[in-house]
């Protein structure tokens, strides 16, 4: 494509914002992998969770140590590396997290709440991951569903752009998912519905409680659907998170991939366009 001196101006701030995001993550990423870390003592204190969760599951009430709150299916998948000594199954864990920022890219790593994910051990990182593969892979949006569930608002974008068959095959391989997991397992599917059915917002978390945020990130999904602003997706996913923690805001990793094909997201990676 050839510059115009239209775009020049665009180009320029552009580039001045994306200059100065980086300078200011990495400042902040450096402060909090130097200063913040070493002092929380909470290394893979979500990763815990999955390493230590045993039937019944849904024992421990949400916010306690160790508490396993995604669904069965998720459960059986992680179990297959519990054979493994607490503190290796920390670091393969905090390993996948870091390859998954990797792989979004030069944003999610240097944007501060991706090193908090990689520290804590959460999935947020790895939602990040499947939101950018569902556009293409809609079956990856089952990850979402049998997590944290309510993220899964993203699927409003292929219903208002009617695209029918993408949503059939999100919805049918979570529901596959699902059926497998409750033939191996029903008493843990009912525990499940159990949990879910008594849960409410942590009251640790900040922002709006779940029902505000819920619709607000629906209407983003459709104007975003409306506009082709894929970038919307991650954003309201974020938004519709059960509970808002500081890394649970690495979801946002996934913007610019998510958008790879606009402008913006061309100047990121390429830094130049043609």
């Amino acid at each position: 494509m050839t510059e115009t001196s239209s775009d020049s101006p665009f180009r320029a701030r552009v580039d001045l914002i994306r200059s100065g995001y980086f300078v200011v993550g990495v400042i902040v990423s450096v402060y909090i992998l130097i200063a913040v870390i070493p002092s929380g003592g909470t290394f893979g204190i979500d990763a815990f969770a999955y390493w230590s969760a045993e039937p019944p599951l849904y024992g421990s009430a949400p916010g306690e140590l160790g508490a396993f709150l995604y669904s069965p299916a998720f459960y059986q998948v992680v179990s297959l590396l519990q054979f493994l000594d607490w503190t290796s199954f920390a670091w393969i864990w905090a390993a996948i997290n870091l390859a998954t920022a990797i792989w979004l890219g030069p944003f999610a790593l240097a944007l501060p709440f991706t090193w908090l994910e990689v520290y804590h051990g959460n999935v947020n990182l790895l939602l990040a991951a499947a939101i950018v593969l569902g556009f293409r892979y809609p079956a990856a949006w089952a990850f979402v569903l049998l997590t944290k569930i309510t993220p899964g608002i993203g699927l409003v974008w292929f219903a208002a752009r009617g695209e029918w068959r993408s949503l059939a095959i999100a919805l049918g391989a979570t529901a596959a998912i699902a059926a497998a997991s409750f033939a191996v397992a029903p008493t843990l599917w009912f525990g499940w519905v159990s949990l879910l059915a008594g849960s409410g917002q942590d009251p640790l978390a900040f922002g709006p409680p779940l029902l505000v945020r819920m619709p607000i990130a629906a209407v983003l999904v459709v104007w975003g659907s409306r506009t082709d602003r894929r970038w919307t997706v991650p954003v309201a996913a974020c938004l519709a998170l059960p509970n808002l923690w500081w890394h649970g805001l690495a979801v946002l990793a996934a913007v610019p991939l998510s958008q790879r094909m606009s402008f913006v997201s061309r100047r990121w990676f390429s830094g130049s366009l043609r």
